[in-house]
């Protein structure tokens, strides 16, 4: 997003009713794709934080019992920019035995965004599927499915971000 654009001007605002039908579409879609018998998944790996909320809606749809998360931190609050990019890097990985080189995993996240996130869990589980809600162009390569394409410069408010306003968490910031 650019220093002269504030998130809301080019704002696609994501509500509870809209995420929850989106992530069912997700679920659908990924429906009977899995490697094992009757195209089942052997567990869905949620990337937190956004990833969780989709990640159970389509562990539930799909009756994939076996959930977990990873971690990734990429973004830091900066000297009034909002949201500046470094790195990122795991800080909390899914089971080990679970896991393995991915096979059968279903790794989900709310939004793919310039990629680098997938990027590294990839490295991390290369047999992974990675499915997405929502793709920018920048990080759609890296999902192997997503419902929803939206323009790099649009900014996507989600329902667990918003009251009537944006409002910045009570501790630290996103």
């Amino acid at each position: 997003m650019s220093a002269e654009r504030l998130p809301h001007e080019k704002g696609f605002h994501v509500s509870w009713d809209q995420i929850h039908r989106d992530a069912r579409a997700l679920a659908w879609r990924l429906d009977g794709k899995g490697p094992g018998e009757g195209g089942t998944w052997k567990a869905v790996v949620g990337i937190t934080r956004g990833g969780l909320v989709p990640a159970m809606i389509v562990s539930r749809e799909l009756d994939i019992r076996v959930v977990d998360s990873i971690s990734v931190k990429s973004y830091h609050s900066g000297g009034g920019r909002a949201d500046q990019r470094r790195e990122a890097q795991v800080i909390k990985a899914p089971n080990a035995e679970i896991m393995g080189d991915g096979s059968g995993i279903l790794i989900v996240d709310d939004l793919v965004d310039s990629g680098k996130t997938l990027e590294l869990i990839r490295s991390l589980y290369p047999k992974a599927h990675f499915a997405c809600v929502y793709a920018k162009p920048e990080g759609e390569k890296q999902a192997d499915t997503y419902i929803t394409s939206v323009s790099q410069d649009t900014w996507i408010f989600f329902p667990w971000d918003m009251a009537l306003q944006y409002v910045q968490p009570m501790r630290g910031a996103d």
